[in-house]
């Protein structure tokens, strides 16, 4: 099968009516591929747990590959890079969210799993108070080695992408339509530079408009691709709460800035703060000590990790090794590599933290320090 079979097969699994993201990797955990869930035999198909013989019968009926053969002719055309869930560039946050789609569109130069990620959402309706703070934490990021991700919305969204141009820091617009537009059409300027210096992905096929229904979906994809979330100024509801929220249900850290409690786009993350959803920061200096980013803390871990790499021996030094090879691992793929059994696996995890060499990201991913 040549590569454009397979991507063909792919983007087709995309497009099965009734089936989202949770039910195609179920497919293709039973199938193998996107290809053998097309193959599989129709009793076999309808024994799979979720799908069932309507399910089953819409999938074999599918009519979904000439729409997605005149997809793959736009991404060669357009030199977008497609993303799917099993590829080995598929961004490894999002991929352990439950509700991740099975396939991204990007075009840009990113890299989507770079070690330090930072999500900055804000309300549409910024005021010049909530615009200087998204410029200021944006110049605070110089030198820091972290990838900006927001919505290229109006308002916070828009003044963090021109500020990460202005400052040349890489920054990631995730967009609720396809990439053959650029919505608002008035950020199409800006969207181009971000594409020379980080990119603009979607879920979307070219062609898909900017409908209401699709914001809470990138809303979803901003808040999976993140280590952490920044909401600069929002009211009480809207997108920027929205994206929090969901933030907060992946277990990815949210902070916010507080305003005035007169101010009704303050009240928003007041109203998180309150809550204990998001903590309360009044710099960039916040966020990285909570997130443990500092260069003073960076520089002291890897001294003990030198002097400790030598103490390390037998499975602790087996995941020491795996991990320094291959950056960021999930446990399923460290069982995998290492041959321990989950239990032996986290024994040995929590090992290495207590002795300052690996860090527990979300997701049940883990890094060297």
């Amino acid at each position: 099968m040549t590569q454009d079979d397979l991507l063909i097969h792919q983007i087709a699994l995309t497009l099965i009516p009734g089936v989202g993201s949770v039910l195609s990797k179920n497919l293709l955990s039973y199938c193998g591929s996107a290809e053998a869930v097309f193959k599989e035999k129709f009793y076999l198909l309808q024994k799979i747990p979720g799908i069932g013989p309507h399910t089953a019968a819409i999938i074999k009926n599918s009519q979904g590959r000439a729409r997605a053969e005149k997809e793959l002719e736009f991404i060669r055309k357009m030199n977008i890079s497609p993303l799917f869930y099993m590829d080995k560039n598929y961004p490894n946050r999002l991929k352990h969210c439950v509700d991740a789609p099975m396939m991204l569109y990007f075009k840009g130069n990113a890299n989507l799993n770079d070690s330090k990620v930072l999500g900055i959402v804000g309300t549409r309706k910024a005021t010049d108070y909530g615009k200087k703070i998204c410029i200021d934490l944006v110049e605070q990021l110089q030198g820091k080695n972290i990838l900006v991700m927001s919505g290229l919305a109006y308002g916070i969204d828009v003044c963090a992408h021109k500020a990460c141009i202005k400052d040349q820091l890489p920054n990631v617009g995730v967009l609720g339509h396809g990439l053959d537009r650029i919505y608002p059409q008035m950020h199409k300027a800006i969207a181009d530079k971000m594409i020379s210096n980080g990119g603009l992905i979607t879920e979307f096929l070219s062609g898909t408009a900017p409908d209401k229904e699709n914001f809470p979906k990138r809303n979803r994809i901003l808040a999976g691709m993140v280590d952490a979330l920044v909401v600069v100024e929002a009211a009480r509801s809207g997108g920027a709460l929205i994206t929090a929220d969901i933030a907060n249900s992946y277990n990815r850290d949210v902070f916010a800035f507080p305003g005035r409690t007169s101010d009704v786009y303050s009240e928003g993350c007041n109203v998180l703060i309150k809550n204990n959803k998001a903590v309360l920061i009044q710099s960039y200096a916040d966020v990285e000590y909570v997130m443990g980013w500092e260069a003073a803390i960076e520089k002291n871990r890897a001294s003990i990790q030198r002097s400790l790499f030598v103490d390390l021996e037998g499975d602790e030094r087996k995941i020491f090794d795996l991990l320094q090879e291959n950056g960021e691992l999930s446990t399923d793929a460290l069982c995998l590599l290492s041959s321990l059994t989950p239990g032996k696996l986290a024994v040995n995890l929590m090992g290495l933290e207590c002795k300052g060499l690996v860090k527990s990201l979300p997701g049940n991913i883990f890094r060297l320090l």
